[in-house]
C-alpha cells in the first residue's frame, strides 16, 4: 500500500507547475486519485499550492526531496505508486530518481527528450529494473507520445483494414504553434555539450536503433530528413523536425519491445511541413539553416554562453498561460504496407505542445499507470509509451488531455477505397 498514486517530483519546474494546475483542476475532488507535489524547496512548493485553482478546498500534500539526498528520494518513492519526474536536464539530475524508483519497486514516468541519457540508463539499470516491480516509461510528453502512440494507432488501423502492418511510415507535422522553455533549451544544450566532450557519442546517437535492446538486429537503412525538400506525401515542402532525433528512436524501440510488430524491415521518419511553392521552399531552407546554425553555435562554448545570457530562455521560464492555451499541433502519419496498401491517420492536440499539452499527457499517463491493475501487473523494466500502455491510454488522452486520434484515408492496392 502506498500513500499516493502519483507524486510529481520537480513540481517547482516550469512544466511541473502546469502539471500541478492540471491535476488540481481535474482530480482534486476525485478521492480515487491521490497525488502530491515534491521538490527541494518548501517555500516554492507552498507558493505553487497557493496559486492552484481556489475553487478546490483540498490542497495536495507536499514532500521535500532532493536528487542529492538519496535518503529523501527513497522516502519519497516508498510513498508513491508512480513518480512523475520533471527534474531536468535528465542527464544531469535524472539518474538518482531512476535508481531510487527501481530500489523501491516504484513505477516512473518522465518527459525526457535526451536519447543519450535514456541509453545510459538502459545500460546501467535494465537488469535491476527487470528484477524489480518498477515500470519505467520515458518520454511521456510531446516527445514522444504523439509519435509513438500515433504509429501504434496507425498499425492498429492497418491490421483492421489490411490484416497486416504498415512497413513504411512517415510522420509530418502539418501545423504547430508553441513556445520553448528554459528547461527544454537546457536539455538541448546539455546534449550538444556532451557530444563535444565525447566524440563517439555523435556516432552512437546517429544510430536509429540506439535505444533498442542489445539483441535487436535490424539492417534496413532508415530515411533521415536533413534538409529542405519536396515531399510526395503532402505535395508540399518539408524541413527537418527538431524532435525527430528522439521520436524516431522511441518508435523503433517500441517496435522492438513489441516483438517487431511493425516487421523487422520497418522504416520511420519525421519532418516539418513548411508550405507550398516558392514560399514553402524558402521557409524550408530557412528552417534547415536555422537549425544548423543553432547547433553550430551551441557547440562553440563562447557562442553558447552568449546565447544563454542574451537570447535563450532561462530554466523556469517559458510560454505564457495565454500562449499555452492558444497553442496546438496537427500531425499526420502516412503508412504503406509491403503490398502497396496505404493508410493515413491524424493526431492533434489542443494546447501548446511542449507545455500545456505535455502536462496533460504525462499526468494522464502517470494516473493510468498507477490505477490500472493490468499495467501494474506488467513485468518490471524500461518501457516506451506504446510498449507499456498500448491502446489503454487512447481513452484518457482523448477524454481529458485534448488529443485526438483518427483515421483520415486508406487505399487498398489496385482497388482504391476511401474511408469516411
Amino acid at each position: 500500500m502506498r500513500d499516493f498514486d502519483v507524486i510529481v517530483f520537480g513540481a517547482t519546474s516550469f512544466v511541473g507547475q502546469i502539471i500541478a494546475r492540471y491535476l488540481a483542476t481535474h482530480y482534486s475532488h476525485q478521492d480515487n486519485v491521490k497525488w502530491a507535489l515534491a521538490g527541494r524547496n518548501q517555500d516554492k512548493l507552498q507558493n505553487i499550492v497557493k496559486a492552484l485553482p481556489s475553487k478546490h478546498n483540498t490542497k495536495p500534500s507536499l514532500i521535500i526531496a532532493d536528487v542529492n539526498d538519496n535518503a529523501s528520494l527513497i522516502a519519497l518513492c516508498k510513498r508513491a505508486k508512480v513518480v512523475l519526474s520533471t527534474v531536468g536536464p535528465y542527464a544531469q539530475f535524472g539518474e538518482p530518481v531512476v535508481r531510487a524508483c527501481i530500489e523501491c519497486d516504484t513505477s516512473y514516468v518522465d518527459l525526457t527528450g535526451e536519447p543519450q541519457w535514456i541509453k545510459a540508463m538502459l545500460d546501467l539499470y535494465s537488469k535491476a529494473a527487470s528484477e524489480s516491480q518498477a515500470k519505467l516509461v520515458n518520454s511521456c510528453g510531446f516527445d514522444s507520445i504523439p509519435s509513438d502512440l500515433g504509429v501504434y494507432f496507425l498499425q492498429q488501423q492497418s491490421q483492421l483494414r489490411f490484416n497486416k502492418p504498415c512497413t513504411n511510415v512517415a510522420m509530418r507535422v502539418r501545423r504547430i504553434r508553441g513556445g520553448a522553455s528554459g528547461g527544454t533549451i537546457a536539455s538541448m544544450l546539455q546534449l550538444v555539450e556532451e557530444m563535444g566532450r565525447d566524440k563517439s557519442l555523435r556516432k552512437k546517437l546517429a544510430n536509429p536503433y540506439v535505444l533498442c535492446p542489445n539483441n535487436h538486429r535490424m539492417s534496413v537503412r532508415q530515411p533521415n530528413i536533413k534538409k529542405a525538400c519536396f515531399d510526395d506525401h503532402t505535395q508540399r515542402w518539408i524541413a527537418p523536425f527538431i524532435m525527430a532525433a528522439i521520436n524516431t528512436r522511441i518508435v523503433h524501440r517500441s517496435n522492438a519491445l513489441l516483438g517487431n510488430a511493425y516487421t523487422d524491415h520497418f522504416t520511420y521518419e519525421e519532418a516539418l511541413v513548411t508550405g507550398k511553392d516558392t514560399k514553402g521552399a524558402m521557409t524550408g531552407w530557412m528552417t534547415t539553416f536555422g537549425l544548423g546554425g543553432f547547433m553550430v553555435a551551441a557547440s562553440v562554448k563562447p557562442l553558447r554562453g552568449l546565447m544563454e545570457k542574451y537570447w535563450l530562455p532561462k530554466p523556469g521560464e517559458g510560454p505564457s498561460e495565454k500562449a499555452q492555451q492558444e497553442g496546438f499541433f496537427d500531425i499526420y502519419f502516412y503508412g504503406k504496407t509491403d503490398e502497396g496498401d496505404t493508410l493515413t491517420v491524424r493526431v492533434t492536440g489542443d494546447k501548446d505542445p511542449g507545455y500545456g499539452s505535455t502536462a496533460q499527457m504525462i499526468a494522464e499517463a502517470a494516473i493510468k499507470l498507477a490505477k490500472s491493475e493490468k499495467l501494474q501487473a506488467l513485468p518490471g523494466g524500461f518501457y516506451t509509451p506504446a510498449s507499456c500502455f498500448k491502446d489503454a491510454l487512447f481513452g484518457p488522452l482523448q477524454e481529458h488531455a485534448g488529443l485526438t486520434f483518427e483515421e483520415v484515408t486508406h487505399t487498398v492496392a489496385k482497388t482504391k477505397v476511401k474511408s469516411t
